[in-house]
């Protein structure tokens, strides 16, 4: 007789804590699959929740309501949590190679580690910028100038935020909002916004970008369109800031205390090094199965997927959409059932804030302009979100 599938212990290992890993641990949790050993290698103990990540820096969340708790959703899933950092993959063995334990093997692999800012390419950028992430470490950069601007009002402080897209913009509108309320006068902030295009948030409709453009000079940022930077070097000041010169392409030069990095994203070089089929910037190419096209144990989903049937923004919105498929394509391979394809939807809604309690609504070429009423509908499906992670005994569904 052929042994049950169920008495075969599986090793099925998530890397990375992302948005998609977050609904197929919770899942799991409440759909537990007999002889399957869960794994989850992340850097952190818990993992930002994008939607709420500039409404956090803008002063209106705490650190908690927009994180999820990675320990307490790994116990629920009964999932091995290992904080760790997967440095390489080898695939002809099954092993995931971490930076500071043995390697784990696996049966099925599953890959959501998002994406970075990439920099490499311009001078002083990768030792001076402080890139939009890793999280953890935007967030203790962005703790340490509260704390500075707080302790020292009377100090004029610079902020430059390079990279125009609605993460970029969300990110200085959100820095604006929070530090014009700890300076002693307005005059002692200054914000800049560089963008390498002649428009702000491009992958968005034209009206977006207008009503965008105009919310932006409203607050007082200044704007640099058509603006390239190509070095970053720190000045020689007697202030107790650190102070940077930024050159752009042009010849511009800008002075100020802190570079944010928030360009086009980029994937780590591992991946293609291990022999997975990734697309130009390095994201793994995965079919209408979220399964890598070159392995066929191998799932990526959110940031660091590429759809090969569907190119899709890197956009949190398509990670939260695609965990439940990826779960159950996950649970469908190791009950050697066939995969069921996820079409992703072609428009989608975006909300994106202002930094003022106010969001703009848009989908395809219908937009709204900022309201408050947008920004209630925004937190409350933020929040919706995150109470699903707050109280996992009560879930049981996250369709």
């Amino acid at each position: 007789m052929p042994q049950n599938i169920h008495s075969i212990v599986k090793n099925l290992v998530l890397i990375g804590g992302g948005h998609s890993h977050a609904i197929v641990l919770r899942m799991f949790g409440s759909r537990m699959l007999p002889g399957v050993n869960l794994t989850l290698i992340n850097p952190t103990l818990d993992t930002p929740y994008s939607g709420m990540l500039p409404g956090h820096i803008a002063g209106f969340y705490s650190r908690d309501q927009c994180h999820i708790d990675l320990r307490a959703l790994a116990k629920f899933a009964q999932a091995q949590l290992y904080i760790d950092q997967a440095v390489a993959l080898d695939l002809e063995n099954n092993k995931v190679l971490c930076a500071n334990q043995p390697a784990i093997n696996f049966d099925v692999l599953s890959i959501d580690i998002g994406s970075t800012p990439a920099k490499i390419s311009v001078s002083g950028a990768a030792e001076f910028a402080i890139s939009a992430k890793p999280v953890s470490q935007l967030l203790q950069h962005w703790d340490q100038i509260k704390e500075n601007v707080a302790a020292n009002p009377q100090l004029p402080i610079s902020i430059a935020v390079v990279g125009g897209g609605a993460g970029g913009v969300e990110l200085a509108l959100a820095m604006q909002a929070n530090l014009v309320q700890l300076v002693a006068e307005n005059e002692n902030l200054e914000m800049h916004l560089f963008q390498r295009s002649g428009e702000l948030m491009p992958n968005y409709h034209p009206s977006v970008r207008r009503l965008m453009q105009q919310v932006v000079i409203s607050k007082g940022i200044q704007l640099h369109l058509g603006e390239a930077v190509c070095q970053i070097t720190p000045m020689i000041s007697r202030e107790t800031r650190e102070k940077y010169t930024i050159k752009c392409e042009s010849g511009l030069t800008v002075e100020c205390n802190k570079v944010f990095w928030v360009t086009q994203a980029s994937a780590p070089d591992w991946l293609k090094a291990a022999g997975l089929g990734t697309d130009e910037q390095g994201f793994i190419l995965v079919d209408d199965n979220l399964r890598s096209l070159t392995h066929a144990n191998v799932f990526a989903a959110g940031d660091i997927a590429t759809m090969i049937n569907y190119p899709l923004p890197k956009a949190g919105v398509f990670a939260v959409r695609q965990g439940q498929p990826l779960f159950e394509n996950l649970q469908r391979l190791l009950l050697g059932k066939t995969l069921k394809p996820y079409r992703p939807q072609q428009q989608y809604l975006s909300l994106i804030g202002t930094g003022d309690k106010k969001a703009i609504a848009t989908r395809g070429a219908f937009t709204l302009p900022p309201h408050k009423l947008l920004w209630c509908w925004k937190d409350y499906i933020d929040r919706r979100f995150m109470q699903r992670f707050h109280k996992f005994s009560d879930c049981r569904d996250v369709s």
